[in-house]
């Protein structure tokens, strides 16, 4: 039986909020002429079910090219200035891969940036996949990124066990669209969420999942 758990990044594996927000801020400064955002507006925009981020971070509903590339170049450097990964992530990740656990990345962000955070935090050595927003036509809630991840692996449900570990509504949304466990991560961007489990330490996945399996 392969055990098959698949991770969020921001907000879930990493917590990288404060070089988010420092982008954004000097995009707006720079670009849009516009006043800093806190931090924690950032990240409530990010983590809305609804939005529509070019209004809420830079007052205009259009994303201009230009401001995109300015932000992106921005973040190439900033994006591993303050990163890092949550508490217990570290550990949990070794000990489930030592168990035999395929690991794996699906997220919203760019490839670019999340392949290049995880090498920095040393954390990449752990995921057979890194699956960014445009690696797919569909970024989550649409199930596609799982479904490569499973379809790598030969997934048989009737066999196999995966989860889908996330801080946001459309992890679960995407989980449950898969029909895989969605494991709601309470630690990151929202403490509070739907999933079929609410867990406030990754300390807690490696219980879980492992026990799962011995009970299936």
């Amino acid at each position: 039986m392969q055990r098959i758990v698949i991770f969020d990044m921001d907000g879930t594996l990493i917590d990288s909020a404060t070089d988010i927000t420092l982008s954004i801020n000097y995009v707006r400064t720079h670009y849009y002429h516009l006043d800093d955002l806190s931090e924690r507006f950032v990240v409530d925009a990010i983590n809305a079910s609804e939005r529509n981020l070019a209004h809420l971070f830079y007052d205009t509903d259009h994303y201009d090219e230009a401001a995109k590339a300015l932000f992106e170049k921005h973040y190439h450097t900033q994006c591993t200035q303050n990163v890092r990964a949550y508490n217990g992530i570290t550990e949990t990740l070794v000990k489930l891969h030592s168990q035999g656990c395929l690991l794996g990345v699906a997220t919203n962000a760019p490839s670019k940036f999340a392949k290049r955070m995880l090498s920095h935090l040393q954390l990449s050595q752990y995921f057979t996949h890194i699956i960014g927003a445009d690696n797919v036509e569909h970024p989550k809630p649409h199930p596609q990124m799982i479904k490569i991840h499973l379809e790598h692996h030969g997934f048989r449900p009737t066999h196999d066990r995966a989860w889908m570990i996330g801080d946001n509504k459309k992890d679960m949304d995407a989980a449950a669209s898969a029909n895989i466990t969605g494991i709601f991560a309470a630690w990151g961007f929202s403490e509070s969420g739907n999933g079929d489990y609410l867990v406030s330490d990754p300390c807690e996945l490696s219980a879980i999942i492992l026990e799962e399996v011995c009970d299936a």
